[in-house]
């Protein structure tokens, strides 16, 4: 059971995943634009927020910058394009997953139930200690990353990926299985979304990106050791 809060202008949207989320046990709560969702957001405790882009008087980017101010909540972006410039706008405003429309119901309940999982598990199984190497810094608890020195900004989704990969250091990571264990859900055979967050974490880790690997027709791969 979870507490959501859909945002979306179109009216039939907001049904269709309250009629699909109610089913499963949880309760929603519904707002037509980024305006309306942000006090909302504010003012009540949600586990998970839906947040359409495209909207009136508020688009979704927008709301969701504001929230991140006050609110680590769980946040899906929607939208009816499916460009990697707008995914990256959402996954650097701090967006856990983007769902293009049309999207199926039942894998939007999928992807809420996975992203539910893994911050109601969030530090169970980490251990207070901290990963260096070279300039690279990881504080698993604090989640914490700093690049010489100096905090990196890295969305919540990043910390996630980079985790996974240091703690499965110098073993090759399947698209399949980076998706599957960082995402929380079945792979379903669109891997942009894990290299866009590739892209975004070598950008943040700048002179350590080296150590993230790409393995063609495979994965990626986080090296420690490196030859040479």
């Amino acid at each position: 059971m979870a507490n959501i809060l859909v945002v979306d202008d179109e009216e039939k949207i907001r049904s269709l995943i309250r009629k699909y989320a109610e089913f499963e046990g949880s309760t929603v709560s519904e707002a037509s634009n980024g305006m309306e969702a942000i006090p909302m957001a504010k003012n009540h405790t949600y586990d998970i927020i839906i947040m359409d882009i495209m909207m009136p008087m508020l688009d979704g980017f927008s709301a969701a910058a504001e929230i991140r101010k006050f609110s680590d909540v769980p946040i899906i972006m929607l939208s009816a394009r499916g460009e990697e410039y707008d995914k990256i706008n959402g996954f650097r405003l701090g967006a856990d997953d983007y769902v293009v429309k049309p999207f199926s119901p039942k894998e939007l309940m999928l992807r809420i139930d996975a992203i539910l999982k893994r911050t109601q598990n969030k530090g169970k199984e980490e251990k207070h200690d901290i990963f260096t190497l070279e300039g690279l810094s990881v504080d698993f608890v604090a989640r914490i990353v700093t690049v010489d020195g100096v905090r990196a900004d890295l969305s919540p989704k990043e910390y996630d990926l980079l985790f996974y990969l240091i703690k499965n250091a110098n073993i090759a990571l399947t698209r399949e299985k980076l998706i599957c264990e960082v995402w929380g859900y079945d792979f379903y055979g669109d891997d942009r979304t894990l290299d866009t967050h590739i892209k975004l974490l070598r950008r943040s880790l700048g002179p350590y990106a080296k150590f993230i690997v790409t393995l063609r027709g495979v994965g990626y791969r986080f090296e420690t050791k490196r030859e040479g």
